[in-house]
């Protein structure tokens, strides 16, 4: 026998709905705006108080406080009520200057602005600043990196690999094939000291380098086992090394899709040779500037953090030899690796991506 008083149904319009699925996805700004949409679509998805309490990690009177005010006011009931207290000593038109400040320009003698900088022009103290670029979203002091590949064949490469992993073919195997060049063998200088209680361990900041090698590697997107081999170099005749090593290892009856990206040694005449007196292999090349959809290039990046960044090697064949260990523990338990982002969601990202970038440079 259910007990209380039963909740009022909640329901939404279009229009609401969109805007409460912006503000929930939106990642700068105030993160309660984001919890309150939450909290308003789960109750609109027919849920409880209850429901939606365990599924956000809060409390039921939080979800039944936002549920009422939005039942109430709307839209407009999931903003902050005035508090209460002495009134604001700084004006609307300085919260604006300061923004456009921070946003337009760049101060004498610094690549960004500083709280101390900004906040000795405006007159405010640093404290002022720093509330109104937590309210507005603005973080001066990060930069991220991006690269947008200039391919007049990104869209018709993108969907030929997206599809390879989303649908790869029957009786056939595919491998995302790349190098990892000039590895160093790093040494310390000094003794290695290790992890204590209450101590971390600790290197010296200095390193005697003892050559490199390049690790050629083939990561099979079925089974996430990878086929690895070590060069002292990386030129087409390596490459045809490894491509003879895939041979041996594929079974003669599968075909045999590679994902490569444009990198010279992968395009010479011995190489295209060889590819073409088997047939069984199919060349799929990644765009230009796009090596984050050649998969291989995640198995690098754990190869890279859990044994290559922190190691020790007093020589090539010690490093070479440490990396081939890290790929048969790799393969005695591997992993498939599963591709989930569509191309039409790719290219909807990028698109997102240009249309919200202004056209202006430094």
């Amino acid at each position: 026998m259910r007990r209380g008083r039963p909740t009022t149904p909640l329901t939404l319009t279009g229009e609401e709905r969109q805007e409460l699925t912006r503000r929930a996805r939106k990642r700068t700004g105030p993160q309660q705006d984001g919890l309150r949409a939450r909290i308003v679509m789960g109750c609109a998805d027919g849920k409880s108080n209850v429901a939606v309490a365990a599924e956000l990690g809060i409390s039921n009177w939080t979800v039944g406080k936002w549920r009422a005010r939005f039942l109430c006011e709307r839209l407009a009931g999931l903003a902050d009520e005035p508090r209460s207290g002495g009134p604001r000593s700084i004006r609307d038109q300085q919260v604006m200057d300061i923004v456009n400040r921070t946003l337009s320009g760049r101060p004498k003698g610094a690549t960004h602005w500083s709280t101390r900088r900004i906040a000795e022009q405006a007159k405010v103290s640093r404290d002022t600043v720093m509330r109104i670029w937590h309210a507005f979203g603005l973080q001066p002091h990060r930069v991220e990196s991006f690269k947008l590949s200039t391919d007049p064949y990104f869209v018709e490469k993108l969907r030929d690999v997206v599809g390879l992993y989303l649908a790869p073919p029957a009786r056939a195997l595919v491998l995302s094939v790349d190098e990892k060049s000039k590895i160093q063998a790093l040494d310390r200088t000094q003794l290695v000291f290790p992890m204590r209680p209450g101590l971390p361990e600790r290197q010296s900041h200095d390193y005697t380098r003892h050559g490199t090698t390049s690790l050629i590697a083939a990561l099979d997107t079925a089974s996430g086992a990878v086929i690895g081999q070590c060069h002292p170099r990386h030129r087409h005749q390596e490459f045809l090394k490894f491509l003879s090593l895939i041979d041996q290892q594929v079974p003669s009856d599968l075909d045999v899709h590679l994902i490569l990206d444009n990198y010279g040694t992968h395009k010479t005449e011995p190489v295209r040779r060889w590819l073409l007196k088997r047939p069984r292999y199919h060349v799929h090349f990644t765009p230009t500037s796009a090596s984050w959809l050649n998969v291989v290039e995640r198995f690098f990046g754990e190869l890279t953090q859990r044994q290559i960044r922190r190691g020790t090697f007093n020589s090539v064949a010690q490093l070479e030899a440490t990396i081939m260990d890290y790929l048969q523990h790799h393969n005695e338990n591997p992993r498939p690796f599963v591709w989930t982002a569509t191309a039409d969601a790719i290219l909807a990202k990028v698109s997102r991506f240009c249309e919200g970038t202004p056209l202006t440079g430094h």
